[in-house]
């Protein structure tokens, strides 16, 4: 296999990511995030082909966005609205931008593709740094780890079963360095068989909630989802709303 690095996936994936992914809500995602913008721009970690980004625009919010995949960026300058969004090319980690924001998030586990916990603490350091104090927020949307998964070493779902089309999703677990590792694979009668691979470095929310106080910021808010329900022992996935004080 070629050489993995933070562009792989996007780059693979650019293609196909809305066709894969248009069942979900961006549309609720941007006006939660909107509030909590408060009137000031905001900045996203791997904004992709836009999905989040351009509904939040179109609500009013100056959004700014950063992505290690240019095939990904040239689909969301491709959409009506995305061309006006300004978007570095670079590692999400550096958050290489200028100024401060009262909003920066990451959503759609997008963070777990930081694929060391050093690369995840240095991230929260920097997005601290970028975050107006007295107030600023980061905004961070992830599964939370099924250990059951985990405890099996491995896994195969069927992600899409058409006519004339399947969709797999492998995935490989390493409980030691919680990391999985992923391929999905998309067959169609017309095209043949693609491959995307995509590499997870996962953590717990109480191991995100350390970092956030390595750098300086405190948990506020915490739901099961951009609807606002409540956090409990039983939810996939998890809003995590830090604060600078």
């Amino acid at each position: 296999m070629s050489e993995y690095d933070h562009a792989t996936y996007g780059e693979h994936v650019a293609s196909v990511y809305d066709d894969w992914h248009g069942d979900l809500e961006p549309l609720l995602e941007a006006r939660v995030l909107a509030e909590l913008a408060a009137g000031g721009r905001a900045l996203e970690l791997g904004i992709g082909t836009g999905r989040v980004a351009i509904p939040l625009a179109a609500l009013g919010v100056e959004v700014h966005g950063i992505d290690s995949s240019a095939a990904m960026i040239e689909r969301l300058r491709a959409k009506p609205g995305g061309e006006a969004i300004p978007t570095t090319l670079g590692d999400m980690a550096d958050v290489a931008v200028d100024g401060t924001f009262p909003l920066i998030f990451v959503v759609f586990n997008t963070f777990f593709m930081l694929t060391s916990q050093a690369e995840q603490v240095r991230c929260f350091r920097n997005v601290a740094a970028h975050l107006e104090p007295g107030g600023g927020r980061f905004v961070l949307r992830a599964f939370v780890p099924d250990t059951s998964r985990i405890d099996r070493g491995s896994d195969v779902t069927v992600q899409e079963a058409g006519v004339d089309s399947v969709r797999l999703d492998a995935s490989v677990y390493d409980a030691d360095a919680q990391m999985v590792r992923t391929t999905q694979v998309h067959i169609t009668q017309s095209e043949g068989v693609k491959f995307v691979h995509a590499r997870l470095r996962f953590a717990a929310p109480p191991e995100l909630d350390l970092m956030a106080q390595l750098a300086g910021l405190e948990l506020e808010s915490r739901w099961g989802s951009f609807a606002r329900e409540p956090f409990t022992a039983d939810s996939g996935f998890h809003v995590s709303v830090y604060r600078r004080p």
